[in-house]
């Protein structure tokens, strides 16, 4: 049996056109398509999908539980895109030993960080320690 793969996330909001336009603009998605009235945008191999639900509140209820990691190869040019945006920084982007990393709130108040590894962080992660 093979073992499971995390593939895609959902993401629920009273706004999904504001949601998608903000991930869209900020994050540049491998592929941005429409399927059943979600909006599926692929970051690698794994799919973010957004919908509607009329059972959630227009501001995440508690942003910290979940952070959604995107690495990037040039996080100063992703928070630039952010700040284009108006995006709300809770950590701006710093410097953390060679390696870049940043968390914003998406337009619902979701936990969205940036990372851009240096190649030192990347080959201790690749190498297990």
């Amino acid at each position: 049996m093979a073992r499971p793969n995390l593939d895609s996330m959902l993401l629920a909001t009273t706004d999904p056109d504001r949601l998608h336009a903000w991930y869209a603009a900020v994050l540049d998605p491998r592929a941005d398509d429409s399927m059943d009235g979600y909006r599926v945008l692929r970051f690698g191999t794994f799919h973010l999908l957004i919908d509607r639900r009329d059972d959630v509140g227009p501001v995440s209820a508690d942003p910290s539980r979940m952070i959604l990691n995107f690495d990037v190869d040039d996080a100063r040019a992703v928070a630039a895109r952010m700040d284009g945006a108006g995006t709300e920084w809770l950590a701006p982007l710093e410097d953390r030993g060679g390696s870049l990393f940043a968390t914003a709130k998406d337009p619902d108040g979701n936990l969205v960080q940036i990372i851009q590894l240096s190649e030192e962080h990347r080959a201790e992660m690749e190498g297990g320690a």
